[in-house]
Parts: structure tokens; sequence; C-alpha cells
């Protein structure tokens, strides 16, 4: 490690991806992912009976051909994005003479928090602001990556300073440049009938028990359609990706696409304002199986806005974030 210190530091966190498209990769990824008690909080013994005698014998397989059908020449999407988010980040730093360093870590699979947390340390850097890469604050995404943080300094005997930025979900930049990703496919193509803003959900239970999310996901919906001057009738907040017989945080996306023809919505924009950097839930499931949802039941045109990516103005919201957050560093 460097005896001086040259910098903050800058972790940017996203979920996790598997490091190949491949039945092997898939169960080591779902494996990790899986047995974190922030996502799935069923007792452990009852739990890994399911997880590990169910779901890792039967999953894998069949997300990895989900995964081989958005999987790109550079790799996973979600991977290629969130590595375009970190590098432009830089840039924008450098650029605004922020003596700042970056690195990207994955809550689960690579590159592991302790990874970017030593590639910082080893650049110098003794104070460290982590950034999540979900504007939305939940304890299965935000506080696991908390959690990770702090797992990954515990044999640790000399740990940096740590700050966490909880939460974006109405900053203005970000609603920004989520308006400026709807207005732009509204000059290309006619505006639809109704904008699906389709957030990840999570069980009912876990808000029932004080998880903030859908506050958080509220509060982005009802910015961007202030932003978009939309009146109530032109766009409505969903949830998607749930998984197992649970309830989940409804309305439910494939459900109200499912039922929108009957209602005389015929044509969708969707998008996901929770995922910063398409992945398979974006590319696979959002733009291809629920379109075939809403195709079937009778909708017409359906037009998915891809995630902010490495947008220049989210990127700038980046750095905001940063600035403001280091403040006193």
């Amino acid at each position: 490690m460097s005896d001086k210190t040259t910098s903050c530091g800058v972790l940017l966190v996203n979920l996790g991806t598997p490091d190949e498209p491949t039945t092997g990769a898939v169960r080591r990824y779902l494996r990790e992912f899986l047995s974190d008690v922030r996502v799935i909080d069923t007792p452990r013994a009852l739990w890994w009976f399911i997880l590990n005698g169910v779901i890792l014998q039967v999953r894998p397989a069949k997300v990895a051909k989900l995964y081989q059908s958005i999987w790109t020449d550079k790799g996973s999407p979600l991977m290629v994005g969130s590595q375009a988010q970190a590098e432009s980040l830089q840039t924008v730093l450098d650029r605004r003479g922020q003596n700042t360093q970056v690195e990207l870590a994955m809550t689960y699979g690579n590159p592991s928090v302790a990874t970017g947390i030593s590639k910082l340390r080893d650049k110098g850097c003794e104070r460290i602001l982590v950034v999540p890469l979900y504007p939305q604050y939940s304890a299965t995404t935000t506080a696991a990556v908390i959690d990770a943080v702090f797992e990954s300094q515990r044999k640790e005997r000399d740990v940096p300073e740590f700050r966490f930025v909880k939460s974006y979900a109405d900053h203005p930049a970000y609603i920004e440049a989520l308006a400026n990703t709807v207005r732009q496919t509204w000059q290309t193509k006619d505006q639809a009938d109704k904008l699906v803003m389709s957030f990840h959900g999570i069980p009912k239970r876990y808000a029932d028990a004080g998880d903030p999310y859908p506050r958080e996901c509220e509060k982005t919906a009802a910015a961007l359609a202030r932003a978009l001057e939309l009146d109530a009738s032109r766009w409505i907040m969903t949830y998607q990706s749930r998984f197992g017989p649970a309830e989940w945080m409804q309305p439910y996306t494939d459900k109200t696409l499912e039922a929108f023809p009957s209602q005389g919505v015929k044509s969708v924009d969707i998008m996901s304002p929770a995922f910063t950097s398409d992945c398979l839930e974006t590319l696979e499931e959002l733009k291809v199986e629920n379109r075939d949802v809403f195709k079937e039941a009778g909708g017409g045109a359906y037009h998915y806005i891809p995630a902010l990516n490495a947008n220049a103005e989210f990127v700038d919201c980046l750095a905001d974030l940063v600035e403001q957050h280091t403040q006193g560093w």
C-alpha cells in the first residue's frame, strides 16, 4: 500500500453478474446472491434446503440461457455499462479538478467489494465514499452494499474512513437525465398511450417490516412525471421481477401490461428507473418477455426506453453526489 494519502476514493457498487453465461457460472453467482439474508430472509436452515436442493438444481440452466440471449462481445451488459459509468465518472471528476480515484465493485461476484477497496487503498485512498448504483434505497440492495463493505474489513487492522450515499431517488440531475431519455424517445417515436415506470419489486412483507423502498420508488416516479408534465392518466408505476410464491409489491408489471389492451391502452413506453445499467431484468424481462405479454393480450406498439448506462447527464449526477458527500475531506 502507498505510504502517502493522495486522494479520496469512490467505490461505485452495482449488484453483480455471472462471469460467463454458463450454467456453472450462473450457479456460483446465484448461490452467493440468494444466500444473502438481506435478499432472502427465510430461516436459514429451511432456506439452505430450498436453495441447494431445488433452486440451484433447476434455475441456473434456465437463467444461463437468458444470459446467453443478451451477452455481448464485451461481456455482461451490466458489467459493460457499470465499467463505462466508472470510467466516465473518473473523467468528469478529473475535469472538475477533483483529486478522486474511482473503482467499480459488485456486491456479488467480481470484482468484489474487497477488491475494489484494496485497489483504492493501493492508490493511497484513506477516505472512501461508497456510491451504490441504486438510486432508490432498499435493505435488499443498498444495505447489502453496506454489509459487504464492513464485512470486507472485518480482518483488516487498518480500516479506512467510509461514507455512504444512501439514496438519490429524486435528485434533480438524476430525474432530468431520466426525463431526457424519455423525451429523446418521443422525438423519434410517437408518444404512447401510457408511460410505464417499472421498478424491481420486493416482497410485500419487507415493506411491511419497514423497508422504505416503495416510498423511494414513488418519489422517483412522481418527480419524473412532473418533469415530463404528465397527468395521472398518462403514466403508471409498477413492480417487476418477482420470485417465489409470496406476495410482492403491486401492481405487477406483467399483469398490468396483460390488462392494458382490454382497458383501451394500445401502446406503451416502458422504462425501469431502478436500473442504472441495462441488465437481464431490462434487456430480457422488460424488453422482450413483457413485450410478448402485452402483444399477446392484444397490445400494439411497445417501446423499451434503455437504462441510463453511461449517459453524460447521469454521470454528472454521480459527480455531483461525490462532490456533495466528500465535503470536508
